[in-house]
């Protein structure tokens, strides 16, 4: 495990950007503004008979990355088997929380953390019954 198997895009404009990432590149959208509970559209960036990985469009929380910064990046976050167990080794490595553990309801146990240069990355635990 610990594959990326999910990236975000934050966005301060979610029709502009689902439009930009449409006509740009094919990206088609599904609705999962309920699961998690804010703004967020799912990213079917290609068919799955090649290879990549699908990802979203996540309204902003914070404001935008200053212009001229060296770095502006999307959140890559990494399939896991254990939710809890993980967490405990980004702890014990340095890591620190940056979002703290959250149910998408009947899907997932999600979160996300600071590695320790400062970058942030989500973790993600399929389980049906997280609520």
């Amino acid at each position: 495990m610990g594959r990326i198997i999910h990236f975000e895009i934050h966005v301060d404009d979610m029709e502009r950007a689902k439009k930009f990432y449409g006509e740009v590149f094919g990206w088609k959208f599904e609705d999962y503004s309920e699961f998690a509970g804010m703004p967020y559209f799912g990213a079917v960036t290609g068919s799955d008979e090649y290879p990549g990985i699908n990802g979203a469009l996540m309204q902003r929380k914070s404001p935008a990355p200053d212009a001229n910064q060296p770095l502006n990046g999307f959140a890559c976050t990494m399939g896991v088997g254990n939710y809890d167990e993980t967490e405990a080794k980004i702890l014990e490595q340095g890591g620190t929380p940056a979002l703290p553990k959250y149910a998408l309801p009947g899907m997932a146990w999600q979160g996300y953390y600071k590695d320790t240069e400062g970058n942030i990355f989500g973790i993600h635990q399929p389980d049906v019954n997280a609520k």
